[in-house]
């Protein structure tokens, strides 16, 4: 990661909390960028302090849930110019489409609110603050490219980010902006490891029995982790892919070959 300089680059990562988004944040820090990192829960203060901390670059928090139109604009009202813009904020629940019962509608709804309509606001605040040269970073899944049983809401939203990445590729590419998706696999995350519970529990296995099965399908054995994933983030928004756009990076360890 020290091959990439961000130094004088603001930089943006929605649900940088945890997870995924805090590796990428973390390491757009270490490589010199200045951040804007955002969630919807308190918690993102205490990892601007963290990461403020032990990078020595500036951070700025914002608590702010993706899916209120209102709260977007309220947290973009001083923002500044954004050179990279890391849409990584989502939401991944188990939605049965044959489970009875309003709540299963009602987290259907969410999870397309956060991932596809949220995701949709941020980009709209962003993108008078973004010039020549910045760039968009979409998070998707090779869900995304694929299906999963019982997660309709959630593959259907990693479907749509890559659609939308693709009309903004082409939308803005003549403002010299470019847009790509990365798409990971299997992440030790917390969201992955609750997903990885219920499977287990609706097929009757143990979870440690439901994670080889899974990683069995991998051309490259293990469970990756969220800094397994940080460096194609740091690439996609870098000069060395000024001539890539449009594009949706699968980083799974050869779970899904397209």
């Amino acid at each position: 990661m020290q091959a990439f300089d961000f130094q004088g680059k603001r930089v943006m990562v929605t649900g940088a909390s945890h997870g995924i988004g805090r590796a990428v944040a973390d390491a757009f820090a270490r490589s010199g960028a200045d951040l804007l990192i955002l969630s919807s829960t308190p918690d993102i203060c205490a990892a601007a302090e963290a990461i403020e901390r032990e990078t020595g670059r500036p951070v700025c928090a914002k608590i702010c849930d993706i899916a209120d139109r209102s709260a977007v604009r309220r947290a973009f009202a001083d923002a500044p110019r954004i050179d990279v813009l890391v849409n990584n904020a989502g939401l991944e629940r188990i939605t049965p489409m044959l489970e009875t019962g309003e709540e299963v509608e009602e987290t259907f709804a969410r999870i397309v609110q956060i991932n596809v309509i949220g995701t949709y606001y941020v980009t709209r605040e962003v993108l008078p603050r973004m010039g020549p040269g910045s760039s968009i970073v979409i998070t998707s899944s090779i869900w995304g490219k694929t299906g999963a049983a019982d997660f309709a809401a959630y593959v259907a939203s990693k479907h749509a980010n890559i659609g939308f990445m693709r009309v903004l590729a082409r939308e803005l590419g003549p403002r010299g902006i470019r847009v790509n998706a990365v798409c990971p696999g299997w992440v030790g995350t917390r969201a992955a490891l609750r997903s990885l519970t219920e499977v287990a529990r609706r097929a009757g296995v143990e979870e440690h029995q439901s994670l080889e099965g899974i990683l069995a399908g991998q051309a490259l054995p293990g469970l990756m982790n969220p800094a397994d994933v940080v460096s194609a983030y740091l690439f996609l928004a870098s000069d060395l892919a000024r001539n890539i756009t449009g594009q949706a990076l699968n980083v799974d360890r050869g779970e899904v070959m397209a």
